[in-house]
């Protein structure tokens, strides 16, 4: 059973930055893709980035140029860099890794506001 555990998230201003990262149980360089999805509240489930087992990365258009995913295979981490937070970046983040299936963290708030 894979386990992952996001943390980084909280309150930070407009134009702000925050980091998170997602700790996976084992090693993660057997996953074809780890990511983050996004939930704000009334909103779908939203993609925000995903990076595959080759260091492939792709990105929401809403945060390109701002959000940076990366991998450490040997710390058994994910994380999302943010920068030039906006308050529409506001949500509940989750993290997701894909073996044979998709596994899910528990999700870290982020919230934008002044």
């Amino acid at each position: 059973q894979v386990q992952l555990v996001e943390s980084g998230g909280g309150l930070v201003q407009p134009g702000g930055a925050l980091r998170l990262s997602c700790a996976a149980s084992g090693s993660i360089d057997r996953f074809y893709y780890m990511g983050w999805y996004r939930q704000a509240p009334g909103k779908q489930r939203e993609l925000v980035a995903t990076i595959s087992m080759t260091g492939t990365t792709n990105y929401a258009d809403s945060v390109k140029g701002r959000f940076t995913i990366s991998r450490d295979n040997a710390k058994n981490t994910a994380d999302l860099q943010m920068n030039s937070l906006n308050t529409e970046d506001t949500a509940v983040y989750y993290c997701y890794a894909v073996l044979l299936r998709t596994f899910w963290g528990q999700g870290t708030q982020v919230t934008v506001s002044s």
